[in-house]
């Protein structure tokens, strides 16, 4: 078993995502604790006001939601019976035995697993210290469960082994209601990927047709640091009217994506490793190969890649987005090898080919995680957790070594003023 905490400011953020699952029919409803009344008799209404009075009582608290995920190994069979008490005895073991929560069973992946949604704030108004309580109580209650209900142990798993992702659903437009497709990519992208910059968080989101927008920079909404978000269309073409950021429950305006920034730095530190290998797998014999084909090759193992371009179509930077941790680089922090001007020169082909219009997503069907995205990014100048995905086991073996096959090239004198365009990232 896997277990995860996040933390927020909207407990009715918390609630929307899940209930907006349960409408999808990909999420069930199955326990209420502390509500007065039995899961199955409960409106929206009673579970927004139950939480919503708590946070009341102390408002000096801006950290006051809590969402917590507990994955299970896919060869798990639970039913939802052992699903109610893991969850009790789960949150018991963490101090919130006393909280009201709620207990969502979603079936987005193909592993077991549930999102309990609570408030660390009490009836008497003092506030449950969340601090480290991942590591204090969260990880010995999980090992305690997995022996008391003979669970699959997360520790000792093949390296190989791992839980599938929660994959998020394309935004398709016409399909299903646009708001609400985007609502819920923006939500899954800002609370799981590991992103950080501007251009960055976007990548993730083109990964799913959903873009963030912030103007021109000689515009009023840049300067207010306004951000809207469109639907894009399978040739990464806007479509459909935009809408604001502050429009969306959670408020997923421009100050929160830049808050993840600096947290985001180290969250995905450990997981440069394994991204380096699948990409060093894929270009070492990628030599005669076209784009498209690394493209294709990536998204096989769960990658996107997004080749960035500028006004005139010339590449000049890559975006490497791994749906397999929710982790997003550039390629020039993964290395010089992993950079645009080093896969370039593998293909061995002119920059102009390369910049023809291709640009595509992968159609991908509903649940599936998405193919590898070719898209240009018109938003470089404005550069600054189904949700989550766990490993069994942090990536161990080292693959960060320079790329095979890359001859390093003599500097030439003089300076062109497209130089050293596309190794700035």
């Amino acid at each position: 078993m896997v277990a995860r905490i996040l933390t927020g400011s909207s407990i009715r953020g918390l609630i929307n995502y899940n209930e907006s699952k349960v409408i999808l029919g990909t999420a069930t409803p199955i326990l209420a604790n502390r509500f007065g009344l039995d899961i199955e008799q409960l409106e929206l209404l009673h579970k927004v006001a139950r939480f919503e009075h708590l946070t009341k009582l102390n408002s000096r608290v801006k950290t006051n939601a809590v969402h917590i995920m507990l994955n299970f190994d896919p060869a798990e069979i639970l039913p939802t019976e052992k699903l109610q008490i893991i969850a009790v005895d789960y949150m018991n073991g963490i101090g919130f035995d006393e909280q009201p929560f709620l207990v969502y069973k979603h079936d987005d992946a193909n592993h077991p697993h549930i999102h309990i949604v609570t408030t660390n704030i009490k009836a008497d108004s003092t506030r449950i210290d969340i601090h480290n309580i991942g590591k204090l109580l969260s990880e010995k209650t999980r090992k305690e469960l997995e022996v008391k209900y003979n669970l699959i142990k997360a520790e000792g798993h093949d390296k190989e082994q791992r839980i599938a992702p929660i994959n998020i659903e394309m935004a398709k437009y016409g399909e299903k209601q646009t708001k609400r497709s985007i609502y819920n990519i923006v939500t899954a992208v800002l609370r799981s990927y590991k992103f950080t910059s501007f251009s960055e968080y976007n990548a993730a989101l083109k990964s799913f047709n959903v873009i963030a927008d912030r103007g021109a920079e000689d515009s009023v909404m840049f300067a207010k640091k306004g951000l809207v978000y469109t639907v894009l269309d399978d040739k990464g073409v806007r479509i459909g009217i935009p809408f604001k950021a502050s429009s969306f429950a959670g408020n997923p305006v421009l100050i929160k994506v830049e808050g993840k920034f600096k947290l985001n730095l180290e969250r995905r530190k450990e997981h440069a490793k394994s991204l380096k290998g699948i990409i060093l797998e894929q270009l070492t014999n990628a030599s005669g190969s076209t784009s498209n084909q690394l493209v294709d090759g990536l998204g096989r193992k769960g990658v996107s890649l997004i080749y960035r371009q500028n006004n005139e179509g010339r590449i000049y930077g890559l975006t490497y987005v791994d749906h397999n941790t929710r982790c997003v680089f550039n390629g020039s922090d993964l290395g010089k090898a992993f950079s645009a001007k080093a896969v370039l020169e593998i293909f061995k082909k002119p920059e102009a080919q390369l910049s023809e219009p291709t640009n595509r997503n992968i159609k991908t069907r509903p649940g599936q995680i998405p193919n590898s995205s070719f898209l240009g990014d018109d938003h470089a100048k404005s550069s600054g957790d189904g949700i989550l995905h766990f490993l069994f086991e942090k990536p161990s073996a080292d693959l960060g070594t320079p790329l095979l096959g890359i001859k390093k090239k003599k500097k030439k004198k003089g300076h062109s003023k497209n130089r050293d365009l596309s190794n700035k990232i």
